[in-house]
């Protein structure tokens, strides 16, 4: 795949040179949506291991993926409707649709990748401070780590600003868990600042990087080792050192946030490019590796 005719936008946390266009960050939103819950159960408003519910996982289980939810990606209705341009589902149809009653296992007993899972973990952050998702992680993330110009998208309108045409119609509503929209330079910083600034305690920020392995080496993938954290896909033992952040896609873009932490000096990068072809991950994730190990970058 060639890099320049797939037009990828890049941001570096605490560079200059960073492009500064909005562009959908899919399920690097998930990434925002952990950091925010863990400052709440690093204020006590959370607790990270309590069972919940009559399913008995917990906070963990949903930001890790263990929780054994199905996912609405699995549904074949679902791209159907995304694709002829609907509306989106209420919550409960989606959930109906999903069967997200029934557990794919008892949590904690295995991992399966889960969109619905976020959607809980965003509604028990708005639940938890009586605010909806933009003004919480206004509140908990974006103000405290300087973020600016980043939002979680409502409607049609809002996806206007994107440059690529063909997302400009799309319905962010599908999103469950939310979209967030925003530079790659306000990915980079914000993923930046989960790990290494202040924001969250020392103790949080282990668990937020401990490794769960989804067993081995993936096609066109980096990583040696894929993992998972909460709310972080992550590399533990990467050619860099580790590699911690999240990937994500959705109809039209891809897009890939990484911090490579144990270079000398951390460096943490963000890539974003207008196709959705499943390569277009690992190319991305090649591309952010090539840029952490190329000193000229910036």
């Amino acid at each position: 795949m060639n890099l320049r005719q797939i037009g990828i936008i890049t941001g570096e946390a605490g560079s200059t040179l960073s492009n500064t266009q909005p562009v959908p960050w899919w399920s690097f939103t998930k990434t925002v949506l952990a950091g925010a819950a863990l400052v709440l159960v690093d204020r006590g408003r959370l607790e990270l291991d309590t069972p919940d519910g009559p399913h008995g996982y917990t906070l963990r289980h949903l930001l890790q993926h263990t929780a054994g939810l199905r996912d609405y990606g699995c549904v074949p209705e679902y791209h159907e409707s995304v694709t002829a341009g609907r509306e989106p589902w209420s919550r409960d149809e989606l959930l109906r649709r999903s069967n997200s009653h029934e557990l794919l296992f008892r949590p904690g007993g295995s991992w399966a990748y889960s969109n619905i899972g976020y959607l809980f973990v965003r509604e028990i952050i708005e639940r938890v401070l009586a605010l909806d998702v933009n003004e919480a992680l206004s509140r908990l993330v974006f103000q405290p780590l300087g973020i600016e110009d980043v939002f979680v998208a409502t409607t049609r309108a809002d996806m206007r600003s994107i440059p690529w045409p063909h997302e400009r119609s799309y319905h962010p509503g599908w999103v469950y868990h939310g979209l967030a929209i925003g530079p790659p330079s306000a990915a980079a910083c914000l993923l930046h600042g989960l790990l290494f600034a202040d924001l969250l305690s020392d103790t949080l920020k282990l668990e937020m990087a401990k490794p769960l392995s989804l067993g081995g080496p993936m096609p066109g993938r980096p990583a040696v080792d894929p993992s998972y954290g909460l709310g972080l896909m992550l590399d533990p033992v990467g050619q860099l050192g580790r590699v911690l952040g999240h990937t994500g896609q959705g109809p039209g873009s891809t897009s890939a946030v990484y911090s490579f932490a144990d270079l000398p000096e951390p460096r943490t990068l963000a890539a974003f490019a207008p196709d959705d072809h499943i390569e277009t991950q690992g190319v991305l994730e090649q591309h952010l590796h090539t840029l952490a190990s190329d000193h000229r970058y910036p």
